[in-house]
């Protein structure tokens, strides 16, 4: 009869569970996600902004020729009887000339007398309003009394137009506070950027060197500016 040998029983086959993974490197992704998130939201606005940024850090010094405006003038006839108070102007303005944006300022300068060489006449009172969009602004002034009203007006190109979306020109509080936002991601995009880099790159010391670096230009840069 043949012997079997004695087997002992085998450890049951387990899986050992994967290691906890560090607090710096859950720091670390949860800094990736966050920075991704919020360059995505800031993207479309900021490459708008990137863009008319350079025009208008170019509009002195090294320009670029891109922001055009058509001006023109013309005298409209007021109607009878005259509007009786500036806002009233401005109103009538914006139904006859069918203007979109709404009266932005609206402004009454009293008579006064003035110097004429060796006389002293009375100018007489003074109204203006303004009309501003980000395509352009009509600009209108009346002397009290005169049977018109002086209308210039600018219109401007694509660039301008874009210029003046950056700066808020004739938008409303919704445009404001939605640029708010692009700034705060571009303040929170800076910080998230340079603490993932400190967390993943060793080379700390080539870092603090451009970051100092860059800092005293930019801060004797703008000392020299002023």
């Amino acid at each position: 009869m043949p012997v079997i040998p004695f087997r002992p029983p085998q450890a049951p086959f387990t899986v050992q569970p994967p290691p906890q993974p560090s607090r710096r490197a859950v720091m670390v992704k949860w800094l990736r996600k966050t920075h991704g998130w919020i360059g995505l939201w800031g993207a479309v606005l900021g490459l708008l902004f990137g863009s008319t940024g350079i025009l208008l850090n170019h509009r002195a010094v090294m320009k670029i020729p891109a922001v055009q405006a058509q001006a023109s003038t013309v005298q409209v006839p007021l109607p009878s009887p005259s509007p009786g108070s500036p806002q009233a102007l401005a109103t009538w303005l914006k139904r006859s000339l069918r203007l979109e944006p709404e009266p932005g300022r609206v402004t009454a300068e009293a008579a006064r007398p003035v110097a004429w060489g060796d006389k002293s006449l009375i100018q007489p009172a003074r109204w203006s309003a303004s009309f501003t969009s980000p395509s352009g602004n009509v600009q209108a002034e009346y002397w009290v009394g005169n049977s018109y009203v002086t209308v210039k007006r600018a219109e401007n190109n694509v660039f301008g137009t874009l210029v003046n979306l950056h700066k808020g020109v004739g938008m409303s509080a919704a445009w404001i506070l939605l640029v708010d936002t692009l700034a705060g991601s571009i303040i929170l995009l800076s910080l998230s950027g340079v603490v993932l880099w400190s967390l993943t790159n060793r080379r700390r010391t080539v870092g603090i060197v451009i970051g100092t670096v860059s800092l005293l230009a930019a801060g004797g840069l703008a000392l020299a500016a002023i």
